[in-house]
C-alpha cells in the first residue's frame, strides 16, 4: 500500500488545540533565507524522501501554507514546514508562502511535534526527542493535572509505557543514539544504556567504536 505524504496538508487540528484559526491569518510569501528552523528540531529532513513532494511543488505550487513565527534575531521560525522549505529549494523557488502565527515556545512545539509524526519514516531518535519534547511541553502549560503522560499517550495513539521508553532514550548519548537508528544497537538495549551515567555511555561507544563490544551481544 502506497503511504500518503501529509506535510502539505490542512493545519486545522492543530487550529482547534490553540482556539487560533490560522486560516484567519493571511498567508505571506518569504524569502527562503528569512526562514530558520525552530530551535531544537529533532525531524531530519532527507532529500531522497522529498522527490514527490518537490514534483507536487513544482506543478500546482505549495498547496498548503507554512507555519512560522516572528525570530527574535530576524527572520522567522518555522513550526510546520520543514520540509516544505527544502522541497521549495529544491524545486528552484526562493520564496515560501507561510502564516505567521504569535505561538509561545511550548504552542509551537506542539505543533511542530505533531505536524511531524506523519511522515512515511521517522527514526527512533527523531520519536525520542520530539516525545521528550512534547511531554515537557505539557507539563509546562500545566494542563493534564498530573496525567501529562496519559494525555500524550491520547494524543499521539502510542502507549503510555512505549511512549515512557522513547522518552528514556531521549537521554542517550548521540552517538550512541546514531547506532540505534541505524539497528546496530537493538531499541530496547538503547533504552537500558540510557540509564547509565554519561560517562559509562561514552565508554561503551569507546568500546564498540574500537570492536570490544559486539552490538549484537547487546541483545542478550
Amino acid at each position: 500500500m502506497n503511504k500518503i505524504d501529509l506535510s502539505n496538508v490542512s493545519m486545522s487540528g492543530f487550529d482547534d488545540i490553540f482556539n487560533n484559526n490560522t486560516d484567519e491569518v493571511p498567508a505571506i510569501k518569504v524569502a527562503l533565507s528569512e526562514l530558520h528552523e525552530l530551535k531544537n528540531h529533532p525531524f531530519h529532513v532527507v532529500d531522497e524522501q522529498l522527490k514527490d513532494l518537490v514534483d507536487s511543488i513544482k506543478e500546482q505550487g505549495v498547496l498548503e501554507q507554512g507555519i512560522v513565527r516572528p525570530r527574535k534575531k530576524g527572520g522567522y521560525e518555522i513550526i510546520s514546514g520543514h520540509r516544505r522549505r527544502r522541497a521549495c529549494e529544491l524545486a528552484g523557488l526562493t520564496e515560501m508562502p507561510v502564516r505567521v502565527m504569535e505561538y509561545s515556545d511550548d504552542e509551537a512545539t506542539i505543533i511542530m511535534v505533531d505536524s511531524n509524526l506523519h511522515r512515511e519514516v521517522i527514526l527512533p531518535s527523531e520519536k525520542a526527542y520530539s516525545y521528550a519534547m512534547k511531554f515537557e511541553a505539557l507539563k509546562h502549560q500545566g494542563k493534564g493535572g498530573g496525567k501529562t503522560l496519559e494525555n500524550l499517550s491520547e494524543s499521539l495513539g502510542e502507549g503510555e509505557k512505549t511512549i515512557q521508553r522513547y522518552i528514556w532514550l531521549s537521554r542517550l548519548d548521540n552517538r550512541l543514539m546514531g547506532l540505534v537508528d541505524t539497528g546496530n544497537i537493538p531499541l530496547m538495549a538503547g533504552v537500558e544504556i540510557s540509564f547509565l551515567p554519561e560517562k559509562y555511555q561514552k565508554l561503551i561507544f569507546q568500546s564498540i567504536d574500537m570492536g570490544r563490544i559486539n552490538t549484537v551481544s547487546l541483545l542478550e
